[in-house]
């Protein structure tokens, strides 16, 4: 398995993983790659892919910032998603594993996410992996 950082060659690929962790959502093709490409450009943030044999099995996008709730810097992850093909292999632990390691290098006292009510088995998989349910999301759309 390999890990490689994301890049804007790989938009095709990235955007393909948001359409299918969020598929209530509907995604402007252009927003997404000006996003994409903060991303990419941002120190405080992180993305990558995991592979298999060449094959892409996942993908991983966070951000470091700092916060009161866990007294300093702080990894969210915005993304984390493997191949619904594959799930139950270790895939999305070897991005979770990742992900881990590029938040203890930063000096991160936790790494929180939000999960999508309908993921029931993402829910699963997070609480296998160690993390505590902790508090509800919510959002408030500012414009469409």
């Amino acid at each position: 398995m390999e890990i490689r950082n994301a890049t804007m060659e790989d938009f095709d690929l990235a955007f393909d993983y948001i359409e299918k962790l969020w598929t209530y959502n509907t995604y402007d093709r252009a927003e997404i790659k000006a996003v994409y490409k903060g991303v990419l450009e941002n120190p405080n943030d992180f993305a990558f892919f995991l592979f298999d044999e060449g094959k892409p099995m996942g993908f991983c996008h966070g951000t470091f910032f700092n916060t009161f709730w866990l007294s300093g810097q702080t990894c969210y992850l915005s993304s984390i998603i493997s191949n619904e093909e594959v799930r139950g292999k270790g895939y999305g632990v070897r991005l979770m594993d990742h992900a881990k390691q590029l938040a203890e290098a930063r000096g991160c006292r936790g790494i929180v996410l939000d999960s999508g009510m309908p993921r029931v088995g993402a829910h699963r998989f997070y609480e296998i992996y160690g993390f505590e349910k902790c508090a509800y999301c919510f959002e408030l759309k500012l414009r469409e």
